[in-house]
């Protein structure tokens, strides 16, 4: 009986393990399912530094058609608004650029189609960008004009005019593609500056943790309390939001993972608390912020064109900042002690401490200073999009991993590779006929499935020898 206690040990924990692997998606679905759509004002009004995206529904005969559920969304911008007999209702966006509108089909009225149920439309600051539906008594393939009627603003031209190809749905347009080239490379950065903490803690430790998306999101939620809370200038509340990211990850250190290090936790029993660690930081962060979209700054930042690239200052900040970060990464793991005993701590730990490192040292600064990168990549992304909310962490979760399996896991350099790889593959994904804009993300997953099963150890990852 004695000698059947381990087995029976072990097979408690596969069987915890498994419960827990089976729970989790279900969990992560059903968190954001909690959060309530935050309100959205529909009657933008445009000024110099506003951007506005209208969306007008009518029937064969120019009337409005109430209570049809529209979606507005792009660049990380999400709001969901219900049309009135009244007119078109309009968003303020957060920045310029490209904004698919989307119907709700379950919302028309009966025996009443759309003509197409989808349209993308391009946001300027002092103008509307209007995507108009007809809505008729069989499906049709026409596509109406911009709304006949409307005052105030800029419209979009409207099919057949200069310029309508970004008004239509569907339609492919190179400076449409040159402009979602430029959002990929955005999005690349600062997933690279995010990822790259994954795969050094992975490279050290071993251990994929999923808490990573809430670091990323904390470095916008404190931005956003200090500068709209506690009245802090904009630059002493982003210090001091980074000063807290990078302490949390020393703080956890400290408090969980060397005690559990030292006791020699499996790494399965180590997952399994980072995904309960995840899901409380998120459900915090609700507590904090609340179910809405929130934006740490809340004037509209101007416009800049770079190379043909239209996007916000601040977004061409965020990005300059990303560079500067990830060079430092690169100085830092090359050029100094400390991060060449990381990269030996990485290859062998057990070399490593033979050679006089200090592995649990080594794991402490990366552990610091992957919270701070993270930290640092969510202040850069509220700012660059414009809105963040107290999920955006689960959802730019799934990239991460995708960009550090497409690299290779546990090499910080291949981390920014497929970094770079996963966000222009997520911003010119709607670029092929009949993707929703919606489902960019999901190219993402279908890179991480094909990078797995054709070549698991990534783009620079080596092959390893198993038994």
């Amino acid at each position: 009986m004695t000698a059947d206690r381990p087995n029976l040990a072990t097979a408690a924990r596969r069987l915890v393990a498994t419960l827990a692997a089976v729970a989790f998606p279900a969990l992560l679905a059903a968190a954001p399912a909690m959060a309530a759509t935050a309100p959205v004002a529909t009657d933008c009004t445009t000024d110099a530094s506003t951007a506005c995206v209208a969306a007008i529904v009518m029937d064969e005969e120019n009337n409005f058609v109430p209570d049809v559920g529209v979606t507005i969304s792009g660049a990380g911008f999400e709001a969901q608004v219900t049309t009135t007999q009244e007119g078109p209702v309009s968003v303020k966006v957060p920045e310029v650029g490209t904004y698919t509108i989307t119907l709700d089909e379950a919302t028309l009225p009966d025996g009443l189609f759309p003509d197409p149920t989808e349209r993308e439309v391009t946001a300027q600051t002092g103008s509307t960008a209007r995507g108009a539906f007809t809505l008729g008594d069989e499906p049709v393939g026409s596509t109406p004009s911009a709304d006949p009627g409307a005052t105030g603003g800029t419209e979009t031209p409207a099919a057949g005019e200069e310029g309508s190809e970004e008004a239509t749905s569907g339609g492919f347009s190179w400076s449409s593609a040159w402009q979602k080239f430029g959002l990929g490379i955005r999005l690349g950065l600062l997933l690279a500056l995010a990822s790259v903490g994954i795969s050094l803690i992975y490279g050290t430790t071993g251990l994929s943790t999923f808490a990573h998306g809430e670091q990323f999101t904390l470095g916008a939620v404190l931005a956003f309390m200090g500068v709209n809370m506690w009245d802090l200038p904009f630059w002493v509340a982003a210090a001091l939001a980074l000063a807290i990211c990078t302490a949390t990850g020393f703080v956890q250190d400290v408090v969980l993972w060397k005690p559990l290090r030292q006791r020699s936790t499996p790494l399965t029993q180590l997952m399994i608390i980072t995904i309960g660690l995840s899901l409380v930081l998120q459900f915090s962060i609700q507590l904090m912020i609340g179910n809405g979209s929130e934006r740490i700054l809340s004037a509209n930042p101007t416009s800049m064109t770079i190379a043909g690239i239209t996007l916000s200052s601040w977004s061409w900040t965020s990005m300059a900042v990303a560079v500067l970060a990830i060079l430092f990464i690169g100085w830092f793991l090359t050029r100094t002690r400390i991060g060449r005993a990381t990269r030996a701590v990485s290859d062998n730990p057990a070399l490593a401490a033979a050679t006089g490192i200090n592995p649990d040292k080594i794991i402490r600064i990366v552990w610091t200073m992957s919270t701070g990168f993270a930290g640092l990549a969510g202040l850069m992304y509220g700012l660059s999009v414009g809105t963040f909310s107290w999920n955006t962490g689960m959802q730019i979760l799934l990239l991460m991993f995708a960009a550090v399996t497409l690299g290779g896991l546990g090499t910080a350099f291949g981390a920014l590779a497929g970094s770079m790889v996963i966000g222009i593959v997520v911003e010119m994904s709607p670029l092929i006929p009949g993707m929703p804009n919606d489902l960019r993300y999901a190219s993402a997953l279908a890179i991480l499935i094909l990078v797995l099963l054709l070549r698991p150890q990534g783009l620079l990852g080596r092959r390893e020898r198993i038994g």
